[in-house]
């Protein structure tokens, strides 16, 4: 990769003569603003500048004129990530997608979505919403990230374990190739087997491969209100059992949400929801179904929870209510972050395992001493510990890495996955040989190779030096 200080003067100066309209920022203070997502532990490169684009075309020629010169491209959504994927390259160019932000056509006809990658999750839930249709893919986060940070990472969210994450709902792509070429992927047909599935290689590749311009959506027919029952337990292994109880009997919830003690003094305190601050863990489990068929599938869960020793379980059929509860689910890393620095992961096993990877990750605490507060998605067995420091403790960030490679080997070693929805990005990057293996590896580096034969596109994300 060129660092000649004369290629970046250049670029700069070829942009501003080849798009007099964009808005690209020099200034360091700015740059810096665009240097970090959410993962502020880590230690990235001041970009050389942040272009915000507003048309395919002008991403188009970006990537071309930093292809030329040999320097790299970040692509930035939000700046909601929690891998470092949107993190600076020293010198690159950052095209942050924030301005590209229109719903383009809501299909009611097809139950189709096209729309920029700058989309807020929410703005495309609420317009959608206008004509009775409903997006699934719900990360936390929802209010604040976009349609294309949610495309990079293949986000998850509260409702994955009924509908899947976003690739589930991606029939079709509009992405700007590493030599500027556009091209068009997949179509609103729901089913479509013409050649390799390069949708479905894109979403998650973190802008490794391409960046993405334009998505088409897969809608759904509005469903119902959310009925939503809450189950405690006095030891984090009954709510686990209660998971996999609900699995096996083959329930299948909107959500099904797990919190610990930790967090759920944490979220009291913030929310004050009158949750049973004395319980080990609790479930937030909500169906989605029509009328009856919601009481009967909570029916199904508060009998495994009781099967399990569930000490408490309370019912909701409240709208306002139900909203409050998830709202403060949602809530769960930013309660624990108000306690001082949170640094949240993810992984993820078969959901079988989830009472294993809670005893798990009880035991990466006690072995390093660390706080952990852990919530996440039990239904689909993925988790969230957060490991949670006082502000001025000088050993947080060597505790957090011997932790986390204590937490991502004990995932593995129950058959699960190293990130189940924040993305390799850079924080994981050097477990993704452990996970996948090396010869699978050499198949991505080839892919990569193919696609992004310079290696502008996001390079030293998501996958490791070779």
């Amino acid at each position: 990769m060129i660092t000649d200080p004369s290629a970046r003067s250049d670029l700069i100066e070829r942009t501003r003569e080849r798009l007099p309209g964009l808005r690209l920022l020099t200034d360091e203070l700015d740059r810096e603003s665009y240097r970090r997502d959410e993962t502020a532990y880590l230690h990235p490169g001041l970009p050389l500048a942040v272009a915000l684009p507003t048309t395919t075309a002008e991403v188009s020629e970006l990537v071309r004129l930093a292809a030329d010169r040999r320097i790299p491209v970040v692509p930035r959504g939000a700046g909601t990530g929690l891998s470092g994927g949107a993190a600076g390259i020293e010198g690159g160019l950052t095209i942050a997608l924030t301005k590209m932000d229109r719903i383009l056509e809501i299909d009611r006809a097809n139950l189709v979505a096209v729309v920029q990658p700058g989309t807020i999750n929410a703005t495309l839930k609420s317009s959608v919403a206008e004509h009775g249709l409903f997006y699934p893919p719900d990360p936390a986060s929802y209010e604040t990230c976009s349609i294309g940070g949610n495309l990079g990472t293949n986000a998850g969210g509260l409702c994955c374990v009924k509908y899947g994450q976003t690739r589930d709902s991606v029939l079709g792509l509009e992405v700007v190739m590493a030599d500027g070429t556009v091209l068009r992927t997949g179509s609103r047909n729901l089913k479509d087997v013409a050649g390799y599935s390069l949708t479905q290689l894109l979403v998650g590749s973190q802008g490794t491969l391409g960046i993405v311009t334009e998505a088409t959506l897969r809608l759904r027919p509005m469903p119902p209100p959310r009925a939503t029952l809450l189950a405690f337990f006095a030891t984090l292994a009954a709510a686990g059992a209660a998971v996999s109880r609900m699995t096996a009997g083959g329930l299948s919830p909107v959500t099904l949400e797990l919190m610990d003690r930790f967090t759920i003094a944490a979220v009291d305190d913030w929310h004050q929801l009158g949750l049973d601050r004395d319980a080990a863990a609790m479930l937030m489990v909500e169906s989605d179904l029509p009328g009856a068929a919601a009481a009967l599938e909570l029916d199904g869960a508060q009998a495994a929870a009781e099967a399990s020793g569930a000490t408490l379980v309370v019912r909701s059929t409240d709208p306002t209510e139900a909203d409050w509860l998830r709202q403060g689910r949602r809530m769960a890393y930013h309660a624990l972050e108000r306690l001082g620095v949170a640094r949240m992961e993810d992984v993820g096993v078969p959901r079988s395992r989830i009472p294993a990877l809670l005893e798990a990750i009880e035991g990466v605490g006690r072995r390093h001493g660390a706080t952990i507060g852990t919530f996440g998605h039990a239904g689909d067995g993925n988790l969230h510990p957060t490991f949670v420091f006082d502000r001025d403790d000088p050993t947080a960030e060597a505790t957090t890495e011997a932790a986390r490679a204590d937490l991502y080997r004990a995932a593995l070693a129950l058959g699960g996955t190293v990130t189940a929805e924040h993305g390799i990005g850079l924080a994981r990057r050097d477990y993704l040989v452990e996970q996948v293996g090396p010869d699978a590896v050499r198949v991505m580096r080839a892919i990569k190779g193919a696609l992004d034969p310079l290696g502008i596109l996001n390079p030293d994300k998501v996958l490791p030096p070779a």
